[in-house]
């Protein structure tokens, strides 16, 4: 478990865990909820205390919902409750939205230490500060022991599409450069980490942030520029790009000496067997760009947040269409498919 937020002192509750009575809707789940969760995330739409908020919204509006059932929920650089949020704020920066407002339901186990909950609720407020968006509408249940793992999260975001973007698979054409924005497979690594003890000379944590004030300063400079945006969280970048091989029906070739990998990532993979290209990411995305703007765009990515390590990795060809080719560093070529299975579990 992280430090406990100072800023954010957890109030003297009479109850040490949660119990099945949180769930019941009467006194325990109203204790939990004014005490807890509506006076951390308070806001005037919020505070209503109503069933569901009721938003002004004008223009194209994009809306995705995503569930975190991440394992262990405390882990190197963060916890499920940044998470959730970083992940939903993330989905609607991949469609050129802004997020201003998320949902935010909680399935919780009983047993969960209440120090626990207050340290994920208070994650859940830093990075929606951080984000800057507000959350409106949400709900607790809770489960019995053993029918959960601690707390399983759930955030639906909606926000207001940029108005100069205008991201398409079908915008995808040959000649595109695909961009990085950084390291790949921390955030995978760092939970498989924990789990498996092993010990890095530099301590490992995950890459999980909010990338939308990023993606929207890109947007507003170079606009449809920017064909596509995607993050490669579950089945890393070579599932993203199989994907984008599949459905814009094109050939992905790229080249792996350009992409960007921390040294003692590599080696974990390596110990564990693990390929980095299908491990997952949460502060990481890909960027398929207009050939002649791609310089420009990884000169002005390096100097914005989360952006210093980004390189061009590959190109859109004509060849071996719905295929992903990697040269390597040896000068060898290799498909590269799309993950068959499962290759980490629960790491969002």
């Amino acid at each position: 478990m992280g430090t406990m937020n100072l800023q954010c002192p957890m109030p003297k509750f009479d109850f040490e865990v949660i119990n099945l009575g949180h769930g019941s809707g009467g006194l325990l789940t109203n204790k939990l909820l004014e005490a807890g969760v509506f006076g951390v995330l308070k806001n005037p739409l919020l505070d209503t205390h109503h069933d569901g908020a009721v938003l002004q919204l004008t223009g194209p509006t994009a809306f995705s919902t995503d569930s975190f059932v991440v394992s262990p929920v405390f882990f190197p650089g963060g916890n499920i409750g940044e998470l959730a949020v970083n992940g939903t704020v993330n989905d609607l920066a991949m469609c050129g939205a802004a997020a201003q407002y998320l949902s935010l339901a909680f399935i919780l186990e009983e047993g969960l230490p209440m120090t626990e909950f207050w340290e994920i609720l208070t994650s859940v407020k830093t990075a929606a500060e951080r984000a800057g968006v507000q959350v409106v509408t949400g709900d607790t249940k809770v489960v019995e022991r053993g029918k959960g793992d601690k707390i399983f999260i759930n955030t639906t975001g909606i926000g207001a599409i940029h108005p100069k973007a205008d991201i398409s698979m079908s915008r995808v054409k040959t000649g595109d450069r695909i961009i990085v924005s950084g390291p790949i497979a921390t955030h995978g690594i760092a939970i498989m980490s924990v789990r498996e003890g092993l010990e890095f000379e530099t301590t490992l944590q995950s890459d999980t942030a909010n990338l939308n004030h990023t993606i929207l300063q890109l947007i507003d400079v170079f606009g449809p520029a920017i064909h596509l945006l995607r993050d490669p969280t579950r089945g890393g970048l070579a599932t993203v790009l199989n994907e984008i091989a599949r459905d814009a029906r094109c050939g992905v070739e790229i080249h792996q000496r350009q992409i960007p990998m921390l040294e003692e990532v590599g080696g974990a993979c390596e110990l564990l067997g693990l390929d980095p290209l299908y491990v997952a990411n949460e502060g990481v995305f890909i960027a398929v760009v207009e050939e002649q703007f791609a310089g420009a765009v990884l000169d002005r990515l390096r100097k914005l947040d989360f952006g210093a390590e980004a390189q061009i990795v590959g190109e859109i060809v004509e060849a071996h269409p719905r295929q992903v080719v990697l040269h390597s560093e040896i000068g060898g070529r290799r498909v590269v498919n799309m993950l068959a299975g499962e290759q980490l579990p629960r790491i969002c």
